[in-house]
């Protein structure tokens, strides 16, 4: 399986990464980034991009590869709206647009959120159910919107954001008791790493997976 990864960088990202690496499913990830992470994998590509609103000119760099794992996203907190859409929707939306064009990809996979609804409240689960929407109306063979609730990251992965860390930090040592209490809405970075793989193998009869779904597809 050949593999094209956005958002490496952040928690999610990076706990997929190394689910890809371990994984002997997976022979190529193409790491699509802003800045070049340190990483040392024959596996590995990356391709260091400042303009993720505009492919015309790499297009060709994506043919070949078999599924995408999305996991590009930012908090709302502190965001307006129009921001928030910028990186949300509009990146999301073009970048799948391109892979659609490019013609090969048989699965994309994109990171969302527990409680995400496009005639929601709050401003962000509109934005995010938004953004689900339109990408659920592509034609590709599968696409699948992930809403974990809480993510329990593993192998030493971190959020970029510090207050964050500090969050999983206190809550690390309680993480048994949140998987037997809320098995429902408690998640691993691994296990949504095995599911991305797991559904780009053998697909999976829903296209929005809450995390009780994601640990069903995380089974090998």
């Amino acid at each position: 399986m050949k593999v094209i990864l956005f958002g490496a960088s952040g928690m999610v990202g990076q706990g997929v990464l190394h689910t890809c690496l371990e994984d002997s499913r997976v022979d190529k990830v193409l790491v699509v980034t802003r800045q070049l992470l340190d990483i040392s994998s024959p596996k590995v590509e990356q391709m260091v991009r400042q303009d993720f609103l505009d492919w015309s000119d790499v297009e060709d760099r994506f043919a070949g590869f078999d599924t995408c794992l999305f996991c590009l996203g930012v908090s709302s907190l502190g965001m307006d709206e129009a921001r928030y859409r910028a990186v949300t929707y509009d990146i999301t939306l073009a970048v799948a647009l391109m892979l659609e064009r490019v013609g090969s990809l048989r699965t994309f996979v994109y990171v969302s959120g527990a409680s995400t609804n496009a005639n929601g409240r709050q401003m962000w689960a509109r934005v995010k159910g938004e953004t689900e929407n339109a990408l659920l109306l592509l034609p590709f063979p599968q696409i699948y919107c992930f809403r974990p609730g809480y993510i329990q990251p593993m192998h030493g992965v971190q959020s970029k954001t510090g207050w964050y860390n500090a969050i999983y930090t206190v809550v690390g040592w309680m993480y048994p008791m949140l998987r037997t209490l809320a098995p429902k809405y408690v998640i691993t970075t691994d296990e949504i790493g095995r599911a991305m793989i797991g559904v780009s193998e053998r697909g999976f009869p829903r296209g929005i997976l809450e995390s009780v779904d994601i640990r069903d597809a995380a089974k090998v």
